[in-house]
């Protein structure tokens, strides 16, 4: 069974390289979209995970924890790329003058803070 294993840290190093850029060269050419790409695909990730766990076999019950720990390290990363499509969705309004997906954009966060 293939499993794209996010426990394995290089591939994890690597993940996080490609979202973070993405995420920063939705800051440079404004484009909230760009920053959406890695977020659909966390998304599909966190599904073929569920899917994969949720249809295991017997002889692959080993991988249980495997796909339990890349279940986790999925919502970890859903959340920054949700955060990060918000930032650059709030960068892409101020810049063109728009109005943003919710209307209190990313600030809502920063003011607890």
């Amino acid at each position: 069974m293939f499993i794209f294993d996010l426990t394995n840290l290089l591939t994890l190093i690597l993940v996080v390289i490609a979202t973070i850029l993405f995420i920063f060269l939705s800051q440079e050419v404004k484009k909230s979209l760009i920053a959406a790409i890695p977020l659909f695909a966390v998304v599909i990730d966190l599904i073929i995970h569920t899917i994969q766990m949720l249809t295991l076999k017997q002889e692959y019950s080993y991988l249980f924890s495997t796909l339990c720990y890349n279940m986790a390290i999925d919502f970890a990363l859903l959340l920054v790329t949700f955060l990060g499509y918000l930032w650059a969705d709030e960068v892409e309004a101020k810049v063109f003058n728009k109005k943003t997906i919710n209307s209190k954009g990313i600030n809502w966060l920063w003011k607890k803070v």
